[in-house]
């Protein structure tokens, strides 16, 4: 009796012990899955571009490194990492002009793919190579991987990801050196989905495997999960459908389509295509050339027998040799004329509705069918709040109210509501001005030959005559409050230009064409005569008008180089005097 419950003992300890290794396993195992993103808080350091070789300069405009290289990469504008190139062959420089990082061979930045600003590497490790294998470091050069691996590269959308490459197979590690897809896969993609509040975030991975009938698909999911195994032709995630937790895919096997939602089949592969409709979050479906309708959970609303359906707003239209059946886009059958067609607005309140009896025309409808415009426009777009955007016959465009009240001129060329803010911008071909309005349409500036630029906390508008600046709401700034931390500020007088302290006093003589506010660095453009040259922070010309640009884009200075940008988001500051 005392042996059996001694053996029991142990058995339970031995099972508790197991339990505890393997909670503890998951937890490192997901805790090394985990890692940030660095963020640069400020630029300290750019690259320079003197007769074709490259350097590096500071923020004040001095030179760190002399441009005798034949490219030279930053990482980390932040950091004194200087990836120097000269033929095939790199050095590690620090801001002393010592060389770091010695105990690798070839180390490099990893180019990150589909970036839209020039922050274009990973900004805290590196690759090197030793023995034609490639490795990772961080920036103070503590190894992170062995050199293992055949090509690292960094993954679509996915900063902080890298491809590698081993033995011919594909997979995905992190920057902190785990392993988030296994090495087993001819390609990974990320799928695509994206949402604003979370970017790429949630994307998952397309993988594919080479067999004897060619490439086959699966899925992984953000997570690391494998949720379907690589069997298909074809494979899509249904990226319009926001749902962090939910992968709609559609995937071919044997050409033959269906829907997953994650790893459950909801409609099966035995159709010949499908689309998904994103409006009314509905499939359209495909069976020996007839045509059907399924919803997002998979069922057959509208059977497959009809020879066409068009899904035009809320309603599905149905053609077979009958004539055209109209459905709600529950299913249901609509009682309506096949002339009319509805279409949701961002507002439940409206619906936009098209009649095509005679020509196309628009108008409005109210949450209860009832009239509210009559349908008499070329177009109708709803806008914001009791707005709409409404085109005539000469295709000019302007707003009406919910009264069918004209609250601007239907007379613009150009018409829409600047994104990230509260404010409509119009313009008019015949004399190119353009017009501003604030939320509740009151014209708040009017500028020909005008350039607007949307800004984190403002909008700028100008002309090479003015330069004006609102909030996101349309309130009207001036430049002291657009630049707070600022000490001289661009002033107008008699039609030229000079610089000005926050109280008004003159700094710099009203004698330039047009100037630039004084940016970060503390340098302003000031162009005289078609040439443009550098003001420092105090005033002082540090370099007189000199470049001659090609178009009307105001050049950026550090010091007495200006910024170029070039492909992939990259940009350098030059003194060639061009517009390369």
């Amino acid at each position: 009796m005392k042996r059996t419950f001694i053996i029991r003992c142990v058995i339970i300890a031995v099972l508790i012990i197991a339990i505890i290794v393997g909670v503890s396993a998951y937890f490192i195992y997901q805790n090394g899955k985990k890692y940030e993103i660095e963020e640069v808080k400020q630029y300290n350091y750019f690259s320079l571009r003197k007769d074709n070789l490259f350097g590096v300069i500071d923020r004040n405009g001095n030179i760190i490194i002399e441009p005798t290289y034949d490219d030279v990469k930053i990482p980390n504008p932040e950091k004194p990492v200087f990836v120097c190139y000269e033929g095939d062959s790199t050095k590690v420089l620090n801001e002393r002009k010592e060389e770091i990082l010695t105990d690798y061979d070839k180390v490099e930045p990893i180019q990150l793919q589909n970036t839209v600003n020039d922050l274009i590497y990973e900004k805290s490790v590196l690759k090197y190579q030793q023995d034609g294998k490639y490795g990772l470091i961080d920036f103070e050069g503590k190894r992170i991987t062995k050199p293992i691996y055949d090509s690292i590269d960094s993954l679509n959308y996915k900063e902080g990801q890298l491809l590698v490459k081993q033995d011919g197979k594909t997979g995905v590690i992190n920057i902190k050196g785990n392993t988030l897809i296994d090495i087993k896969y001819d390609q990974i993609n990320v799928d695509g989905y994206y949402t604003k509040e979370n970017g790429y975030n949630y994307s998952g991975y397309i993988v594919s495997t080479t067999t004897d009938q060619g490439y086959r698909y699966g899925y992984i999911n953000y997570d690391g999960k494998l949720l379907l195994e690589p069997n298909y032709n074809q494979l899509s995630r249904v990226t319009q459908i926001q749902d962090n937790n939910n992968a709609y895919i559609i995937c071919a096997e044997n050409g033959r389509y269906g829907v997953m939602k994650n790893d459950e089949s909801i409609i099966p592969n035995e159709y010949q295509s499908i689309d998904y409709d994103e409006g009314n979050n509905l499939f359209t479906i495909e069976k020996s050339k007839k045509y059907g309708i399924a919803n997002i959970d998979g069922n057959i609303i509208v059977p497959t027998e009809y020879n066409q359906i068009d899904i035009t707003g809320v309603y599905l239209y149905a053609t077979n040799e009958q004539g055209v059946v109209v459905y709600n886009s529950d299913g249901t059958q609509a009682n309506i004329d096949t002339n009319i067609a509805i279409i949701n607005t961002s507002n439940e309140k409206y619906k936009i509705r098209i009649d095509n009896s005679n020509g196309t025309k628009y108008g409005v409808i109210d949450k209860e069918g009832q009239q509210v415009i009559d349908e008499k426009y070329n177009y109708i777009e709803y806008l914001f709040d009791d707005y709409f955007i409404a085109s005539t016959e000469n295709s000019k465009l302007g707003i009406i109210d919910d009264k069918d009240n004209v609250k601007v001129e239907i007379n613009n060329d150009l018409l829409q509501k600047i994104e990230g803010t509260d404010i409509i911008q119009t313009m008019t071909a015949s004399d190119n001005v353009t017009r501003l309005y604030d939320k509740s349409l009151n014209k708040i500036c009017e500028m020909a030959n005008a350039n607007i630029e949307v800004k984190d906390n403002y909008i700028k508008i100008s002309n090479t005559e003015e330069t004006k600046y609102f909030s996101k709401e349309g309130k009207e700034l001036r430049n002291t409050e657009v630049y707070p931390n600022n000490t001289l500020f661009a002033k107008n007088e008699n039609g030229k230009w000079g610089f000005a302290k926050k109280n008004g006093d003159t700094v710099v003589e009203a004698k330039y064409d047009r100037v630039t506010e004084f940016n970060e660095y503390g340098f302003a453009g000031v162009e005289l005569d078609g040439k443009w040259g550098v003001l420092n922070s105090k005033g002082e010309e540090i370099l007189a008008p000199t470049y001659v640009f090609n178009d009307e884009t105001e050049p950026y200075f550090i010091g007495q180089y200006y910024q170029v940008k070039y492909a992939l988001g990259g940009v350098y500051y030059t003194d060639l005097n061009n517009n390369e």
